[in-house]
């Protein structure tokens, strides 16, 4: 049985599986989400939260880029913040949130949590660790 790091199994696969330039998204619970690439954690609303699972992916993940929709900014600056806190050095690309449900197409699996909060969607871009 592990021991350390993400122990929720299709996660930890997912994330052994992306090679450099593969996207991964972690979503709210609202987020459009093609059921073939779905790992859904959802327990409750609120939980567990956006930022708690992004906290843990990026403990087993190096991050290149990252896409946020434009609309958090002005809707919901604290989780920006805190996502900005987590990627200090990483480059961000904002796009519409119409042109981030279009970008949903290219990643290879969406993490869904219970985040209940409007914009907390990301989606990362693998980085090479060599």
């Amino acid at each position: 049985m592990k021991i350390n790091g993400i122990v929720n199994s299709k996660i930890s696969k997912a994330l052994s599986e992306l090679g450099h330039t593969d996207l991964i998204a972690i979503g709210d619970l609202g987020l459009p989400i093609d059921e073939e690439k779905k790992i859904d954690i959802s327990l409750k609303m609120g939980s567990p939260s956006f930022i708690e699972v992004l906290e843990e992916v990026l403990k087993d993940f190096s991050v290149e880029k990252y896409f946020l929709a434009s609309e958090i900014e002005t809707v919901n600056p604290k989780q920006e913040e805190n996502i900005k806190k987590l990627l200090k050095d990483v480059e961000v690309d904002f796009v519409t949130h119409e042109e981030f449900k279009k970008k949903l197409k290219d990643v290879k699996y969406v993490i869904r949590t219970g985040e209940n909060t409007p914009y907390s969607n990301i989606i990362l871009q693998s980085k090479n660790i060599f």
